[in-house]
């Protein structure tokens, strides 16, 4: 008699459903939106590096665009500009520049002082300046990353945590029925960084937990909505 070859099975391997990816959600300080002067004064040192003679007409540019960046930098971060505010804003500029081009059509006089009185201003600043300048804005980046990982939020799918403190301290709250709000208070920020402010209201909680300055606001409220959403299927075909 011949036996039988015994077929072995393989063992299959039961996956287990991957743990629910949560959505990071962090609260910036204002300082974040100084980054296009802070690449203006890397840029500058670079160019002032190169050709480091402050009497040039070129250095006297360079320090202008350094100004007109900074100063517009500045604007951006004292004050807020809603998108009415900012139609507004643009349409007293444009009247502004229509009307003293109708001005200098009427009194070409005006002209050649205005440019006088420009030429007479010459800001000049060396490379060592915009050096110390980016190092300065680097070591605060730096910082505001490294205190960013102690104090955050994380939305996952049945729960909310706001992670905290040296010791990575943790509070819960129940994210089913989680209120969401978005806001864009300022246009120009929302440029910057696709920032704007998040206020989350979970069920229960008489406090609403506003987060201000949230890089990318609109894909992470995608994300939550869709993760929240996720969950409701869930719950609905079980029930």
């Amino acid at each position: 008699m011949t036996e039988e070859p015994v077929s072995e099975e393989t063992p299959v391997t039961k996956l287990e459903p991957a743990a629910p990816v949560g959505v990071i959600l962090i609260s910036y300080p204002k300082i974040v939106f100084m980054w296009p002067s802070w690449v203006a004064a890397m840029i500058c040192w670079f160019c002032m590096w190169m050709k480091p003679d402050l009497t040039s007409a070129f250095a006297h540019n360079i320090c202008w665009v350094f100004m007109i960046t900074f100063t517009l930098n500045l604007i951006v971060l004292a004050f807020d500009f809603p998108r009415t505010t900012s139609f507004l804003l643009f349409a007293i500029i444009s009247t502004v520049v229509l009307g003293a081009v109708l001005i200098f059509k009427q009194m070409p006089d005006l002209v050649p002082a205005l440019g006088d009185f420009i030429r007479s201003i010459r800001p000049v600043a060396n490379a060592t300046f915009y050096f110390l300048y980016s190092i300065v804005f680097l070591v605060i980046y730096i910082f505001v990353w490294i205190m960013s990982r102690f104090d955050y939020w994380e939305v996952r799918p049945n729960e909310l945590l706001h992670h905290h403190g040296m010791l990575s301290d943790l509070e819960r709250f129940s994210a089913p029925h989680l209120r969401i709000d978005k806001e864009i208070n300022d246009i120009f920020e929302y440029l910057l960084l696709g920032a704007g402010r998040l206020i989350l209201q979970p069920s229960g909680e008489k406090r609403a937990i506003i987060l201000d300055n949230v890089f990318f606001i609109s894909s992470k409220e995608k994300k939550i909505t869709k993760l929240l959403g996720a969950l409701q299927v869930q719950v609905r075909e079980h029930s």
